[in-house]
């Protein structure tokens, strides 16, 4: 009985209020550049707006609450055997206005049936975090399989089969979980988020003990050791990802961590070359899971106004992890086997993993509603009941094949994609080509000792900190101030003009580094270098990812996978020819041809794309504001 009445209480209410629906995703805190595809858009200041006045609101409020009233006081019984019934739900007290006039019952029912439906039609996304930096990825019509030309979808506002939160204040929903069980989520995402990236580049002090012990003679192959475990995080989000949204989050992060413990344990038991490669690259796929959907779980559970904090928290996991692995491995590697690399980080997961099972629960509203239904169907028998989230097209073959091949369509075909995707490769490129050649430098040229030449990766971590905590905010102020001077039209245009600071300090960096490591310079020196070089590449990540996210609204999470593909593939070479680099052309002109190429690349993208951007999205059915 309470059931049913619940359920149409919900949709009822929810028709009155001025924010999306607590049982659909919530769109992402940051400044969007345009009105979402329904009657409520989001401005700079992360407030959502819609098109009703106050006076309205507080009517509907009221109508809303005394309407509720009586619903539960003279209708609960027969509302309820109806609805179990199948039969249709004549309206109520619940949808009377203050006088009960019958006209007025008709006229509200209308429009919110009208707002419903305009709701309903329009496209729906959700935000996630992609290395710390927050889009939208769309759920339904990204995910189900369908064609790339944006649809609308019909859903009646009258179905009294419709499982939805019970009310607003649903202690059920996610986003109205207590504080200490948000922080409890998130604290555990952002661990699992740390703990990849450590064992990524933790080996990388002790891959000359690795090459020695395992009989490991081309440097090629050392390198590999390192690299292979990033080429992991090209094949895993695309496979992830979905699964992620058909059958949960948590259980799919908790199974990817228990996969990547395997693995990774493993790694320590390599009696070859060819077993540590291929522990690696399976410790890997486990590994990219919280990269991939780690930021979901936060947007699931934390409000746009609640979110900030959170997301710092969780930012800063991918930023600290390649500077706090080496940092370790370097000291473990002089002290001990260099197996120690890999036991000592499944030891630390394992505790994450503990943690998670009690502490981590599932956020995803679709399938939390999916739950829902299910066990409403075994109580009532009413095999009707369903929510809007499930579709008979939402099978695993569609997913996966909507997974695979749109990526690859836009990357293709949109000639922003390609550009900023191929900028994006290089930068994660030097990024590991850096983390890689680090212990080479300190150690046979500095003549210092794993241990110590593994501090050296600080410079790397304050380079990124800085890098992520001065960019954002400056983000945010200069996308303001040029859309106050448009008139108060956004575009994601204004998120280009920061480009030219990470396109220049990327290369000043790189020549920085090079030459005074070639020197042999006081050690200082070079580590400043290496911190420009870091600082320039996290610029570089957060601007191109959120001017992604701006120009390819409901299709980010395509375009944001198309360039993680393709820097993944970078991040898994650029290691491999570094040493033949190095040796031929030493480190001042090995880093001054990386900052030639990456002055050709870097420098010349923000000026097109602030020239022809807006050109080029107008061509485009798949970009915010493109033709058909």
């Amino acid at each position: 009985m309470a059931p049913s009445l619940s359920r149409t209480s919900s949709r009822v209410s929810s028709s009155r209020r001025p924010s999306r629906s607590r049982s659909r995703p919530r769109n992402p805190d940051q400044a969007s550049l345009h009105y979402i595809y329904s009657n409520h858009f989001l401005d700079d200041h992360s407030l959502y707006h819609g098109r009703q006045s106050d006076e309205e609101l507080e009517q509907a409020r009221t109508r809303e609450e005394t309407g509720h009233a009586n619903a539960v006081n003279d209708d609960s019984h027969s509302l309820s055997e109806k609805t179990l019934a199948g039969t249709p739900i004549e309206p109520s007290s619940h949808f009377r206005g203050k006088t009960g006039d019958p006209a007025m019952q008709v006229s509200d029912a209308e429009k919110m049936e009208e707002e419903e439906e305009a709701r309903m039609d329009s496209d729906e996304e959700v935000d996630e975090v992609i290395d710390g930096v927050a889009c939208e990825r769309d759920v339904e019509a990204g995910r189900l399989g369908g064609n790339l030309e944006k649809k609308s979808t019909t859903r009646s506002a009258k179905d009294p089969n419709l499982v939805t939160w019970d009310g607003p204040d649903d202690p059920k929903d996610p986003k109205n979980w207590t504080f200490k069980r948000k922080w409890a989520a998130t604290f555990i995402v952002s661990s699992f988020t740390f703990i990849s990236p450590v064992s990524s580049s933790m080996v990388a002090p002790a891959l000359s003990s690795i090459a020695s012990d395992l009989h490991i003679t081309a440097e090629v192959e050392s390198q590999l050791v390192l690299s292979i475990f990033v080429l992991a995080y090209a094949v895993g989000p695309i496979i992830l990802g979905p699964l992620s949204e058909m059958y949960g989050r948590v259980p799919i992060l908790q199974l990817s961590n228990l996969w990547f413990l395997a693995w990774n344990l493993g790694c320590g038991f390599a009696q070859s070359k060819e077993q540590l490669l291929a522990f690696r690259f399976l410790s890997g796929l486990g590994g990219s899971a919280p990269l991939a959907i780690g930021g979901g779980t936060l947007s699931d559970c934390w409000r746009a106004e609640e979110r900030g904090k959170a997301i710092s928290v969780y930012s800063l996991a991918p930023l600290l992890g390649p500077a706090v692995g080496p940092l370790a491995g370097g000291f473990i590697a002089e002290n001990t086997t260099w197996r120690w690399a890999f036991w000592s980080v499944s030891a630390v997961d394992a505790l994450i993993q503990v943690f998670g099972f009690f502490f981590l629960q599932e956020t995803y509203t679709p399938v939390l509603l999916k739950r829902k239904a299910t066990r409403l169907r075994k109580e009532t028998g009413n095999e009707d009941l369903h929510t809007e989230y499930e579709s008979p097209d939402k099978t695993f073959t569609k997913v996966m094949k909507t997974s695979l091949l749109r990526p690859f369509r836009l990357l293709f075909t949109q000639p922003i994609v390609i550009v900023l995707s191929v900028y994006m490769a290089y930068l994660y490129g030097l990024m590991y080509l850096v983390l890689s050649t680090f212990p080479g430098l300190w150690e046979n040229r500095y003549n210092e000792s794993i241990g110590i030449g593994g501090l050296n990766y600080i410079s790397l971590g304050i380079g990124f900190f800085l890098g992520a905590q001065i960019c954002a905010p400056l983000n945010d102020r200069v996308y303001r101030a040029l859309k106050k001077r448009n008139n108060g039209v956004g575009k994601p245009e204004f998120r280009v003009p920061l480009m030219n600071i990470g396109a220049m300090l990327v290369p000043i960096g790189l020549f920085w580094y090079g030459w005074s490591a070639q020197a042999k310079v006081h050690w200082i020196v070079p580590n400043i270098g290496a911190a420009i070089i870091a600082a320039g590449t996290i610029i570089g990540f957060q601007l191109i990812q959120t001017y992604i996210v701006d120009a390819y609204t409901r299709f980010a999470a395509s375009a944001i996978a198309a360039a993680t593909v393709l820097r993944s593939l970078a991040g898994f070479g650029f290691p491999l020819f570094a040493p033949a680099m190095y040796n031929a052309l030493d480190y001042g002109w090995g880093n001054s041809v990386l900052g030639f190429i990456a002055i050709a690349v870097g420098i010349p993208a923000p000026i097109l794309l602030w020239k022809y951007g807006e050109t080029l999205r107008g061509k485009s059915k798949f970009a915010a504001g493109g033709g058909s």
